[in-house]
């Protein structure tokens, strides 16, 4: 992705299949984390522009939460990260998002690269309701053209349900319709899924807003224990929860009828106890958004 701003056709077909010369044989036993970095990336859908050059390090093996009020463009960005943004007609960007140095909007790099490098988990669970929790693990191996003999399907299911903390309750019911969870247990689930392919990325966006306490508890709880094996990019209006599981954070906001910007980043620490912004000192203290 160059620095000009690039028109971005509409995808129709999502997650296109690779030619069969292409695909893996199975993912890698061991996947280290992914770092990305964005670098003056400003976006838009028609005419309206929703970012203005943000520029980030997300570092391998950490937990960054992307915080600011409703509106500022957090989802957004998130959705560049692994080339969602392409999916609305009209939508351009300009800027440059780099996977350990290569840019991932690079015409010669294949649209399945990016997404299996870089999962997405989103706000409402959406486990595949006519699937199995069996089958709905192991359902993204076909869309990044993943072959599997039967016992490494097993060995990736419990492995996958495992790190995602939802193994010891499902261990028994793996042919049980995955809509047959708890909701926390979906959306568990779905961390699962994007986990079996084993990425390098994971986005997550407001992942437990959807979630009651206790399911929001387990699932964070998740997220800390990944956090080092799989960089995790969150976008969550919970101060208290960006608190509890980021490494990091990254303030966005967006005067009226301006595009969101980054005020302030870095360690979460710094961020909620001494930030140099006074209006990340506001937000984070609850005094607006």
């Amino acid at each position: 992705m160059s620095d000009a701003t690039q028109v971005l056709p509409a995808v129709h077909d999502e997650l296109p299949p690779p030619p069969p010369s292409a695909a893996p044989s199975r993912p890698e036993a061991v996947v280290q984390p992914g770092r990305l970095e964005a670098e003056a990336v400003s976006a838009w859908f028609g005419q309206r522009k929703v970012l203005d050059r943000v520029s980030i390090d997300l570092p391998a093996g950490q937990v960054t939460a992307l915080i600011g009020p409703s509106g500022c463009g957090k989802s957004t960005f998130l959705r560049i990260l692994n080339r969602m943004h392409e999916l609305v007609p009209g939508a351009a960007l300009a800027g440059e998002v780099r996977l350990d140095g290569e840019d991932i909007y690079d015409p010669e790099r294949r649209l399945t690269d990016a997404r299996r490098a870089i999962g997405m988990v989103f706000q409402k669970p959406n486990p595949f309701p006519a699937m199995s929790i069996q089958d709905n693990v192991l359902a993204g191996l076909s869309l990044v053209g993943s072959k599997l003999k039967r016992s490494e399907r097993q060995d990736l299911v419990e492995e996958s349900l495992t790190r995602a903390g939802l193994w010891v309750e499902v261990r028994d019911r793996l042919r049980q319709p995955g809509s047959a969870l708890s909701g926390g247990q979906q959306q568990r689930l779905c961390i699962a899924r994007s986990l079996a392919v084993r990425p390098r990325v994971l986005l997550m966006d407001e992942p437990c807003s959807a979630l009651d306490p206790t399911s929001t508890r387990v699932v964070e709880e998740t997220i800390r224990e990944i956090g080092s094996q799989v960089t995790i990019v969150i976008v969550t209006h919970n101060m208290q929860q960006a608190a509890r599981v980021s490494d990091r954070c990254a303030f966005f906001l967006a005067a009226h009828g301006a595009p969101g910007v980054i005020v302030e980043q870095g360690p979460t620490d710094v961020i909620f106890d001494n930030p140099q912004d006074s209006r990340t000192a506001d937000y984070v203290n609850g005094r607006f958004g």
